[in-house]
């Protein structure tokens, strides 16, 4: 792979990034487009103009119109689709609207984000449900993600399942279609975390059948922040309750959880600007360069870091379009969370370089994200600068 590749350069004309900084962590913000940003601020201008004018005439017409963007993108159903804040908010949406109580048992697998397995712990404590988690090698294949989720199910207590469509820490694509119709069978609701997926994956969330389904747009489809969409399934629609009680509640969903007042809806006004550079971009092309750079970043740094490629993990068995890769830390670099914490700092500091160094499982990880206003000298840069961070360790 070479800077050659012309989206290399069309990336960074896009971008307002800090150009002295090799910013391999779109996983976790995302980055906002030039014209997506100054199509918000448009929107933020016409507010400040007339601000009765955009909160009273014409926002449920405009939010319904964005919400048909998204769910184009998504390929849901415009009237099960909510845009809300972000995937975090979604869970919580849907935890507070199921009326679970104790006993009631939420399953999650330990490949969780991490804000969502606080929810369900919060809940726990509250309410008395009772919150599993359900531990997956992070070498399992497919068979054995579905076997390990579906065996810790137990269909008299288990009311809800919470499964990433893409895991945050692990950057893995689960088997979601398999997973949602073995627990389908038997009888039990399931939660798609799909907090990576838009942008990032070809979706038709209709046909995947999960009853609920969530995901950002700020991160892999160009929104800005904050812009996620909560689909839900028709036999679950009238129950869902907002996290705000606003004036649209009369109105059921998703407009009920979408309205909170005088919430700042810019960012999802702009959301069909974002989609529309993207399909200018070509979404496929975006797909494809993205997940070939993060693997040549993943080889890279590993090779600088003496591990062996054959132990390095894949987001799924067949070729996929993740465009985030993980690297398993040798001993010495990042063995409790204050050592991770500290290399990080380190890494963006005197590297320059943004990236998540986090624990996981007893072991060091580091997750590299790719973009395409990245190059792989970002990736060099930071494999060499690795290189000579652990010879200091040693």
């Amino acid at each position: 792979m070479t800077d050659a590749d012309p989206m290399h350069q069309r990336g960074r004309e896009l971008f307002s990034l800090d150009p002295a900084v090799a910013y391999l962590n779109h996983g976790a913000f995302g980055a906002v487009p030039i014209p997506v940003q100054r199509a918000q601020q448009r929107l933020r201008d016409e507010v400040d103009a007339n601000p009765m004018a955009f909160y009273h005439r014409g926002l449920p017409a405009r939010l319904a119109e964005a919400r048909a963007w998204v769910a184009g993108l998504l390929g849901s159903d415009p009237e099960g689709t909510a845009l809300v804040a972000n995937a975090t908010a979604g869970t919580q949406t849907v935890l507070g609207s199921l009326g679970l109580v104790a006993g009631d048992e939420v399953l999650l697998t330990d490949h969780g984000y991490g804000a969502v397995r606080m929810q369900v712990r919060r809940l726990a404590e509250t309410t008395g449900i009772v919150a599993s988690e359900v531990p997956v090698p992070l070498d399992a294949g497919d068979e054995e993600i579905v076997a390990s989720i579906v065996d810790a199910v137990r269909p008299d207590r288990t009311r809800l399942v919470i499964v990433d469509h893409v895991t945050s820490p692990t950057a893995r694509l689960f088997p979601v279609a398999r997973i949602v119709a073995a627990l389908r069978e038997r009888g039990v609701a399931v939660l798609v975390d799909g907090a990576h997926a838009p942008g990032m994956l070809a979706l038709d969330i209709s046909a995947l059948g999960a009853d609920f389904w969530l995901g950002n747009l700020h991160k892999w489809a160009f929104a800005a922040r904050p812009t996620a969409a909560l689909v839900v399934a028709p036999q679950h629609r009238a129950r869902m309750q907002p996290l705000v009680v606003s004036w649209w509640q009369d109105d059921g969903f998703p407009g009920a959880v979408e309205f909170a007042g005088t919430l700042d809806y810019t960012a999802w006004l702009a959301a069909p600007t974002a989609l529309d550079l993207l399909t200018d971009l070509d979404i496929n092309a975006v797909r494809r360069h993205n997940a070939d750079l993060a693997a040549y970043g993943q080889r890279t740094v590993a090779d600088a870091l003496d591990l062996d490629p054959a132990c390095l993990p894949t987001p799924s068995p067949e070729p996929s379009t993740v465009s985030m890769r993980l690297i398993p830390l040798p001993p010495g670099l990042a063995d409790d969370p204050s050592d991770a914490s500290a290399l990080a700092q380190r890494i963006a500091t005197e590297l320059r370089c943004e990236v998540p160094v986090y624990v996981w499982q007893g072991r060091g990880m580091l997750r590299l994200s790719a973009q395409i206003y990245n190059r792989p000298d970002d990736y060099e840069r930071l494999a060499d600068g690795l290189r000579a961070l652990r010879t200091q360790v040693a």
